[in-house]
């Protein structure tokens, strides 16, 4: 039997690593993912086990090239960002893999910010909001003051994605999707590093830009097959509906985070997005993507125990539940009953965890009432990377695309456009595939990889 033309693509994300094999028509052929401990580092604050990690990329592409039912044309990656390898000159790890929840030093970022311009006119210029060890340039940074010696040893930091990219090929580059991502390293007035980067000796740790669609020749044994520089991975998912849609759209992909990305949107941020979380993304093609965060997937989860536990409910209950219009309506009459629903602290608090669950007959009545307190911060988070846009449909992508009752409740919200549930597998490894097409695949980017779901208003006729 003739072997099959594939893509392998390594996506790693903070808790599964994947690998999968797509085909020419961008359907997968074949699934591998790993799950390993994380351990801790100098300070005994978990981190990602960078050693495991190398080697399960290692074991992966091994399993793949014995098999002869598959011919790997070509390899990528896609990674979650915010995180930085160092390497020495030999190319060897010089530290952990440090994780961007660690808390940052307040007088090393009082520093930092007052150095270079203050708080609110440093994040203006380089669209990131104040994070922490969320910016990955504070990550070095923090390494230049706090371990000079491990400072002077660094030859270069490479975000995630191209430390793996330089696993296989021995080549050394950077992305503009992981440095144009709320790194505090990228000027998007200048369109070029911040200045603190130059003037801290930052620069010369890091490595060249190289466009996403560069490939280069694998040293890792196997079939002769080109090698992408890998990608952020929230820029990743943008990715196939960018090739798909080419009317102005919003793209809410949710998760832990739900984040609402508008690639027609190059409007500066002002400081007010800026304090409501909007940054700017840099895609693939190296232009801004306004993007606002909300934190609901975690919200959700936790609430859901809450319910379950008041109502002695499993859990698992809540993933199938219908979408009931009369009991929103129910809910509408006695709207906003033992929560504070200011708008100015929607963004950080979902009303729900005010709630007393002891007012709701029922399990069902509540989980509405938890719906209903997300999608209005849902709306007050989306609606700041649409205005000054004429957007006329949003995709949801992810866990909530699958949620009858956030589904319908976001088409009630934004009755004048239209709303749609986007299903496609794994948009992430996907879109790094697609960043590559033209150099292994003889086909054209597929236009029907991604599924609609539409949902209307009409079938709810009050208001929230």
């Amino acid at each position: 039997m003739r072997a099959k033309s594939v893509i392998a693509i390594i996506d790693v994300g903070k808790t599964n690593k994947k690998l999968f094999l797509f085909d020419q028509n961008y359907k997968i052929v074949y699934e591998r993912s790993a799950r390993f401990f994380e351990t801790e580092d100098e300070d005994g604050f978990p981190c990602e086990n960078l050693e495991s990690l190398r080697l399960s990329v290692f074991d992966a592409l091994r399993d793949v090239f014995r098999r002869k039912e598959f011919n790997v044309k070509a390899l990528n990656f896609t990674t979650y960002g915010a995180s930085l390898v160092y390497i020495d000159k030999e190319g060897n790890p010089l530290s952990p893999l440090y994780n961007y929840l660690k808390p940052y030093p307040e007088e090393l970022k009082k520093k930092f910010y007052d150095t270079y311009g203050g708080e609110e006119k440093f994040s203006y210029r380089t669209s990131s909001p104040v994070l922490g060890s969320l910016n990955s340039g504070m990550q070095l940074y923090r390494i230049k003051y706090e371990k000079p010696e491990l400072f002077k040893q660094i030859k270069y930091a490479l975000h995630l994605p191209q430390y793996l990219s330089y696993l296989i090929t021995g080549n050394v580059c950077s992305d503009i999707t992981s440095i144009g991502c709320h790194t505090n390293l990228w000027d998007f007035k200048k369109n070029d590093y911040h200045e603190w980067v130059r003037k801290e000796g930052i620069l010369q740790k890091l490595a060249p830009i190289t466009t996403f669609d560069k490939v280069m020749p694998a040293i890792f044994p196997g079939n002769n097959y080109p090698v992408g520089i890998g990608l952020h991975d929230s820029s990743g998912a943008l990715i196939p509906y960018q090739v798909n849609f080419h009317e102005p759209f919003v793209l809410i992909s949710t998760g832990t985070w739900c984040i609402s990305l508008n690639p027609f949107n190059d409007l500066p941020l002002t400081v007010k997005e800026l304090q409501h979380d909007c940054l700017c993304y840099m895609h693939y093609q190296g232009k801004p993507v306004k993007a606002s965060r909300l934190f609901a997937g975690h919200e959700y989860d936790e609430q859901v125990k809450r319910i379950a536990d008041h109502f002695q409910q499993n859990p698992t209950r809540y993933r199938t539940i219908n979408f009931h219009p009369e009991i929103i309506a129910s809910l509408q009459k006695k709207k906003n009953a033992g929560a504070n629903t200011d708008t100015q602290k929607l963004l950080h608090e979902c009303p729900f965890i005010h709630r007393d669950l002891s007012i709701f007959s029922n399990d069902l009545e509540a989980y509405h009432q938890l719906m209903l307190d997300i999608i209005a911060q849902q709306y007050f988070s989306t609606s700041l990377v649409l205005e000054g846009t004429k957007v006329r449909r949003i995709f949801v992508d992810g866990g909530f695309s699958k949620n009858l009752v956030y589904m319908n409740l976001l088409a009630l919200v934004f009755p004048d456009i239209e709303v749609f549930a986007a299903s496609m597998a794994q948009a992430t490894a996907i879109g790094a595939a697609l960043a590559i097409n033209k150099s292994w695949n003889k086909k054209p980017a597929p236009n029907d990889i991604i599924e609609l779901k539409y949902y209307s208003v009409a079938l709810f006729s009050g208001k929230l």
